[in-house]
């Protein structure tokens, strides 16, 4: 009786099947390294584009996420793969880490801005550290009564407020009006300040809320703002507040086109600055044109839910 013998398929190599095993980590790496690569080609519909955009700096946490699990697999090329995203993100985000552009040179004038949250029991309390910390102007936003700030009169002597928004200042204020931003209630103000240099123009601006799903009047707020702002002839000017729009978010575009970054320029890391416990994105910024960043940070303030923007100029 003869045998017939059946050849078993050799089993894969230790390595081959690694490799199958890190599949999935090295499809999610290439879609990770695509979305970050091209999250502004996504359609902004119902304002998805925008908040990808937004959360685009924190979406480099997946990189040593995708690394830990391609280590577990055990495998290469999963690894290798990995590497894509690390890059792509270091290349679009990395930059802010380093240090700054500018901040040299001696500072001429020092301004801050803060939100002080709605139904802030102790707005004198927040503010408090920025008046400390030697800034000539404090814009602030979301301002119940205006006069539970006295205290800060002996030191910001001058005084410009519409409606929820308000700019202290250190030097005369000599003319200050509303800035419609198109939220049908004004939101908005401008005051030309007689700084010791010379006259500069300061927008304290509090824009439209963003949610999920619905950005139009934020969207329309900060392209009524880059109107006023294109329009306005000042040589030396600044916008100051809490634009409810993160850097990275292409509706943006408008303001940077016209204004320089404060803190691109002279700060160093995301500057995040919401929510004030954790943050996660920033919606507060200084911008400016005519004048040169010499510092820009971040502060943590009491008492609400926005950490606070600073920076510091020279002419």
């Amino acid at each position: 009786m003869t045998s017939v013998m059946i050849d078993e398929p050799a089993a894969a190599s230790p390595a081959r099947a690694a490799d199958r095993r890190g599949l999935v980590v090295v499809l999610l790496a290439l879609l990770l390294a695509a979305v970050l690569a091209g999250h502004r080609a996504v359609p902004n519909v119902h304002g998805f584009g925008s908040l990808l955009d937004s959360v685009s700096p924190l979406l480099g946490l997946a990189v040593p996420a995708l690394a830990l699990g391609a280590l577990l697999r055990r495998s290469r090329r999963a690894l290798l793969a990995v590497a894509l995203p690390g890059v792509v993100w270091a290349l679009a985000h990395g930059g802010a880490w380093l240090p700054p552009a500018a901040g040299s040179g001696p500072t001429g004038i020092r301004v801050a801005s803060q939100n002080l949250r709605a139904g802030n029991p102790d707005p004198a309390a927040t503010v408090a550290p920025l008046a400390r910390s030697g800034a000539d102007l404090i814009a602030l936003q979301e301002v119940d009564d205006g006069d539970r700030l006295a205290g800060l009169r002996e030191r910001y002597p001058h005084r410009a407020e519409v409606s929820t928004v308000a700019l202290w200042s250190r030097y005369p204020i000599t003319d200050s009006t509303g800035v419609d931003t198109g939220l049908g209630w004004t939101r908005g103000l401008r005051a030309v300040v007689a700084a010791p240099e010379g006259e500069l123009v300061v927008y304290a601006v509090h824009l439209g809320s963003a949610r999920a799903g619905d950005t139009a009047t934020r969207d329309e707020t900060v392209r009524a703002l880059a109107r006023a702002v294109r329009a306005d002839r000042a040589e030396r000017l600044l916008v100051l507040g809490d634009l409810n729009t993160a850097s990275t978010d292409r509706v943006f575009s408008p303001l940077t086109r016209l204004l320089g970054d404060a803190h691109a320029q002279a700060g160093r890391g995301f500057g995040f600055t919401w929510p004030s416990a954790v943050p996660v994105t920033r919606p507060d910024h200084v911008l400016y044109r005519g004048l040169t960043p010499t510092a820009a940070g971040v502060a943590r303030t009491p008492g609400t839910d926005h950490r606070a923007v600073t920076a510091g100029f020279r002419w």
